[in-house]
């Protein structure tokens, strides 16, 4: 099949997992898309929203719909590396014999991430970054695609590992979960409150969805393009020539350049999702907040002012 008739058949393909997904899921469709949006373009997520926004179920029914294996982790202070990754154990013939933990998977969700100690969240970050794990010496390759989505609550901060920047860095995408509006909320209650359990169909394959990520990694980029996503991410820094007082003012650190590689990934992959076969800088702009939002540290001033990240990101464009 030709790329062209791969970016078609991608769109269409897109179209109908969004609709199986709102057989389960009500509203959220930004949050939806900004996911498919990182999966596709091989990335991880973040997705931060306090307690019972269907963060888990959002995940589980994506795993479902594009035919992957799911994980789920709860992240707890007790949580150790082995419990993640698995660990050798002696079998009846005294030979040690690697069991693989629930790392292991296609779709990792990665529940309450900064509940776990920095030694558990590095045991992680080493699987994301290299799609591969080491236990006891031996390198083990996980298989592709592999994502992970992990959540956040933004209410508690007792008791809570925050996440080193290094590893934030990694995720792609950061989403916001906001609360669903009135009418959302009322079809919610009536969904999950009956004896209706919606079926949701597979609609991908593992191999189907490595090959879109090919195809979407082969889409060219103008060079005005990518020169506007560098542009972009060098003005969240306050001491580049091109930045405005206004982040001078409010922004203690700016994005690094894996924030300028996943903003081009990302609008390919919004062009390909729209079945464009190139993106614009309006693809850039569509992307960025998701993206920039985790990567740039306000400084005190921004929080004495009320200032959010996203009101920074738009006095960007």
């Amino acid at each position: 099949m030709s790329d062209v008739a791969t970016i078609q058949q991608l769109v269409e393909k897109q179209k109908a997992l969004k609709q199986e997904i709102a057989k389960v899921i009500v509203g959220q469709d930004e949050v939806i898309n900004q996911i498919v949006l990182s999966i596709f373009a091989g990335g991880h997520a973040l997705l931060i929203g306090v307690p019972g926004l269907a963060k888990t179920l959002m995940v589980n029914t994506i795993s479902k719909a594009l035919g992957l294996d799911f994980k789920r982790i709860q992240f707890t202070p007790d949580l150790m590396p082995s419990d993640i990754l698995g660990s050798e154990i002696l079998d009846e013939n005294r030979q040690f014999k690697f069991i693989k933990g629930p790392v292991f998977s296609n779709i990792i969700l990665a529940d309450e991430i900064n509940r776990t100690p920095p030694k558990t969240q590095a045991a992680l970050l080493e699987a994301m970054q290299e799609r591969a794990v080491t236990v006891a010496g031996h390198n083990y390759k996980l298989n592709l695609p592999y994502f992970v989505l992990a959540t956040q609550n933004p209410i508690e901060q007792e008791g809570t590992y925050p996440l080193p920047e290094a590893q934030l860095d990694r995720f792609m995408f950061a989403i916001k979960l906001e609360y669903p509006t009135f009418e959302e909320e009322v079809n919610v209650v009536k969904a999950t409150t009956s004896d209706f359990k919606p079926e949701v169909n597979s609609l991908f394959t593992a191999d189907e969805i490595i090959h879109f990520q090919n195809v979407i990694r082969k889409i060219p980029v103008p060079d005005n393009v990518i020169e506007y996503a560098v542009t972009l991410v060098s003005k969240t820094r306050p001491d580049n020539p091109l930045t405005n007082e206004f982040v001078k003012t409010y922004i203690d650190w700016g994005a690094g350049p894996r924030a300028s590689q996943n903003l081009i990934l990302a609008a390919k992959t919004q062009a390909a999702l729209k079945g464009k076969f190139s993106p614009d800088i309006e693809d850039v702009q569509a992307v960025a907040t998701g993206i920039l939002r985790h990567r740039i540290v306000k400084n005190y001033k921004a929080d004495a002012e009320g200032i959010s990240d996203e009101e920074i990101i738009k006095k960007l464009f």
